[in-house]
């Protein structure tokens, strides 16, 4: 069965470019980002794992750790992250983990539901490990998660806004509206009346009696 929100995250220990890691104890006080892609030295995978690369200063301004998951060796990691760097202009300066017995990807549910048919006629193709992302709490709880397909390059973004207001909201009683960046205004849920919504976060835009938006909170 796939993880759900609010779920555990499921602990592990595998070694990963940067030593071992022991899942739980890796993400520490921390949110982390947990991320898989097929096989090294792929096209697409190159540019994610490159725009990771230039992203990994403003992962760390938000208290995030980020991991990748690969089937491939932790010696294939190495040397791939040569290429990386020549794409990205900058040091790939994050862990991949060496996945190759697929334990992690089957306790996130990582692969594509070929996998899963009979062994006859299958490819390396139907075990690699689909493009799937979960941000992860300090609590090792699932936060969010999104898949995409094999061919199709994941917009990191997006995965940073989405962070964003994972952060935002967590333990609070607020939501975002779509298209949500930081900075704009937010959601106050309705656990909160009137008076007590704007006691806590100002003076209210009521668009509907039920979507109220009030200033950002710093």
């Amino acid at each position: 069965m796939s993880l759900r929100i609010n779920d555990t995250a499921p602990d592990f220990t595998a070694n990963s470019t940067e030593g071992q890691i022991s899942f739980h104890d890796w993400i520490g006080d921390s949110y982390a980002v947990l991320f898989s892609h097929p096989r090294d030295f792929t096209p697409v995978c190159t540019t994610e794992f490159g725009v990771v690369a230039q992203l990994i200063p403003e992962f760390e301004k938000r208290g995030t750790k980020v991991l990748g998951v690969s089937v491939d060796s932790v010696e294939d990691h190495g040397k791939w992250k040569a290429d990386i760097e020549k794409v990205a202009g900058t040091p790939a300066n994050f862990a991949i983990i060496d996945d190759t017995g697929l334990k992690v990807a089957k306790a996130y549910d990582m692969l594509p539901a070929d996998y899963y048919l009979p062994t006859e006629g299958r490819t390396p193709q139907h075990s690699a490990t689909v493009r799937t992302v979960f941000i992860i709490g300090p609590d090792k709880k699932v936060r969010l998660t999104m898949t995409y397909p094999m061919s199709v390059g994941r917009n990191f973004a997006e995965i940073l806004r989405a962070l964003d207001a994972v952060q935002k909201t967590d333990g609070v009683p607020l939501a975002t509206p779509a298209n949500w960046v930081p900075g704009q205004d937010v959601i106050v849920a309705l656990a909160l009346d009137d008076a007590a919504a704007e006691a806590k976060y100002g003076q209210l835009n009521k668009a509907l009696p039920y979507l109220r938006f009030a200033k950002d909170p710093a």
